[in-house]
């Protein structure tokens, strides 16, 4: 009697599909600057060790406030806009906002970037989910965040999940949170991005359908997103 081997061809269940955030030029820009310094971090140089520190002590306030992070935060001139005046860019505030909360998300992990491509907001946060035991607070929190009305209250919010982000050891790419903070300073910025964010919440597999699913090496798709230059 033969017995038959086994088929090849047996059918497998689909990976499950994942959205990815695609990034553009300033995010781009952004981007580079954190990974100097998260690269540095990560091998436990002082220079990044003392950049994060002086980060993490001006989360929420003003740009060029503190003389100290101004290498880290300084925008190149192609991204300030035209429209120079007294108070901080769309570019100049999310990129600190951006570099600001990456100190607060990298604190302490020095075997895990938390700067990764293509992870946008709502995935992260959507990954936060997956813990039975926390998912209706990450989901108050998250719609805390969509209906916050000023910038300042944004970041609030943002601080406060990225501190849960840190806890659970989820990256985020903060080149494309740095560009959706550009956008929801302009005028129609703001309902854009909520619904960025929450098509990129949405679009997850849902917790029992994450197989193998890894969050540290998301497949971004090249496409680059539009300049977010001030208009």
């Amino acid at each position: 009697m033969t017995v038959a081997a086994p088929a090849d061809n047996v059918a497998k269940s689909p990976e499950p599909k994942r959205y990815a955030r695609p990034r553009g030029p300033f995010g781009g820009y952004v981007a580079t600057r954190i990974v100097v310094l998260q690269d540095g971090y990560l091998r436990e140089e002082s220079f990044a060790i003392a950049a994060l520190a002086r980060l993490r002590a001006v989360v929420g306030r003003e740009p060029g406030e503190d003389f100290t992070i101004l290498e880290q935060t300084r925008v190149a001139e192609k991204y300030l806009g035209d429209r120079l005046g007294d108070d901080p860019t769309h570019t100049e505030r999310a990129m600190h906002t951006a570099l600001t909360l990456y100190a607060v998300h990298q604190q302490s992990i020095r075997d895990m970037p938390m700067h990764q491509d293509g992870i946008g907001l709502g995935r992260a946060v959507s990954l936060l989910c997956s813990d039975p035991d926390s998912a209706v607070a990450v989901r108050r929190r998250f719609a805390a965040l969509g209906t916050a009305t000023s910038y300042a209250a944004v970041t609030t919010h943002l601080r406060s999940l990225i501190r849960l982000l840190r806890d659970h050891r989820i990256a985020l790419d903060y080149g494309v949170l740095a560009e959706d903070l550009a956008t929801l300073q302009k005028p129609w910025g703001p309902a854009q991005v909520r619904g960025l964010w929450g098509r990129d919440f949405y679009r997850q597999p849902e917790p029992g359908d994450r197989r193998g699913d890894d969050s540290t090496d998301p497949k971004a798709d090249s496409a680059p997103a539009g300049a977010t230059s001030e208009e």
